[in-house]
């Protein structure tokens, strides 16, 4: 990656894209630069009354606990009206029964589905987040990787200058062990 490149994708991570910074200034100034949201808290601080109810309804409605809640009130009402007979307030097909549990799904349903919507913006903003952060660390191990092939370009060079020394010196040593 080209050093424009790297540039424009750290600009991206930091949200700046204003800045004309050079690429080493870039490079620390993403290492200083926290990239990492905690996405629950944040999605958390936004939340209304009403997100938070709708959130608090489906949990709940989603638990084994309302199941069971649930099926005993059915029965209990079934099992009362059954028993009262003629005198009961929802006789045999039990149409106030079948009422209810109809106006009951009615609400249910968009409570749950602003819910499912809330808990995939917070999935969209976590994966962005990860984006960011896999972003932000090749990047950094990129960078690591072409300082690395530096320094070995540099010791090579180096190992190589000194063995041009020594056998300059060997050849040296030879020519005043002969002069001798």
């Amino acid at each position: 990656m080209n050093s424009k490149g790297k540039t424009e994708l750290v600009n991206l991570i930091l949200e700046d894209e204003t800045s004309k910074l050079e690429e080493e200034e870039t490079l620390h100034l993403l290492l200083q630069e926290k990239v990492s949201k905690n996405i629950n808290s944040v999605g958390d601080e936004k939340m209304s009354l009403g997100d938070r109810m709708a959130d608090d309804i489906a949990k709940f409605a989603g638990s084994w606990t309302f199941i069971i809640i649930f099926l005993l009130c059915l029965f209990l009402w079934i099992i009362i009206n059954v028993i009262m007979a003629k005198n009961a307030f929802d006789v045999y097909p039990f149409i106030l029964l079948n009422l209810m549990l109809s106006c009951i799904a009615a609400i249910q349903a968009p409570v749950i589905m602003m819910s499912q919507n809330r808990q995939e913006k917070k999935d969209r903003m976590r994966a962005q987040n990860d984006y960011k952060i896999n972003l932000k660390s090749e990047i950094i191990v990129e960078d690591i990787h072409q300082k690395l092939d530096i320094l070995i370009e540099n010791q090579q060079r180096l190992i190589e200058k000194l063995h041009k020394l020594e056998k300059a010196q060997a050849e040296q040593s030879i020519k005043l062990s002969n002069n001798d």
